[in-house]
């Protein structure tokens, strides 16, 4: 279980990315993060993980504050956190097998790390996740020849074989067309249901998070001002997250849409 408290970003030039952000996140359970542009979200992921250094407040991995940690703690507890992109951050001169071994490079010495000699239940563990994400045929591939999907399933089997116990996904489908990014999120969703992982994405597209996440965080100015499931996001949510122009802006046209189904009313956590 992920549990956030108070958290805070302030930036030297004063500018509050994140402000007094909580939230509990149980095992298997997935968050979409939505909000506009510099709402925090991005922020808030690499607070958990600690690659932005928070001002104030506490992450907490099970029963270990991640924000007292440094050095050598820090690394150890950060095996427990799978990441996975948007621009995938594979080693593109690698093959796939090896991109996805080196989710294990913190739990091997540096002389099997540099020479990418790594256990063979480490290789076994690769095999069966690249089986479970559909990529068996390419194993011996080099990344630069994959396509844009074929890179994030790389990118998700990397992130799994830490054996995280949570999930942070930073815009998995930005990059990618509807059809795979469909194909994608079905794809984490069951993967954290087989495992009761839980899981935080950060998606921009709204009726995609609609369809396969669990829970909705909307973000705006670095405040927490929706928190509920997928259903309760109607329209009048959506225009105090995003803001009237530019959440109109994104609409379909009048004449084009369809009727839009009554839905429960939202609960705004803070104006």
């Amino acid at each position: 279980m992920l549990t956030i408290k108070g958290l805070s970003k302030t930036y030297r030039t004063g500018d509050s990315a994140l402000k007094n952000v909580s939230l509990t996140v149980p095992g298997g359970q997935i968050i979409g993060l939505i909000g506009p542009s510099g709402a925090g979200k991005s922020t808030l992921i690499r607070c958990i993980n600690r690659l932005v250094e928070p001002t104030s407040g506490q992450v907490l991995l099970g029963d270990i504050d991640l924000t007292r940690l440094g050095g050598a703690g820090l690394r150890v507890q950060r095996r427990r956190i799978g990441m996975i992109f948007q621009e995938y951050a594979l080693v593109e001169r690698l093959t796939v097998m090896e991109n996805v071994l080196s989710g294990r490079l913190g739990y091997v010495p540096f002389w099997r790390s540099w020479t990418r000699r790594f256990p063979g239940e480490d290789i076994q563990r690769a095999w069966a996740l690249l089986d479970r994400v559909g990529l068996m045929d390419h194993a011996n591939k080099r990344a630069d020849t994959l396509s844009g999907g074929q890179r994030q399933r790389v990118g998700i089997a990397r992130a799994l074989a830490q054996a995280p116990e949570l999930l942070l996904i930073d815009e998995p489908t930005a990059s990618l067309d509807p059809r795979t990014s469909r194909q994608i999120m079905r794809l984490l969703t069951e993967l954290c249901a087989e495992r009761q992982l839980p899981a935080i994405v950060n998606i921009h597209d709204v009726p995609l998070a609609r369809q396969f996440v669990q829970r909705l965080i909307g973000l705006r100015a670095g405040e927490v001002v929706f928190d509920g499931p997928p259903e309760a996001l109607d329209e009048a949510m959506l225009t105090h997250i995003y803001g009237e122009e530019e959440w109109q802006t994104n609409a379909p046209e009048e004449d084009d849409a369809p009727p839009a189904p009554a839905m429960p009313e939202a609960r705004a956590l803070a104006s």
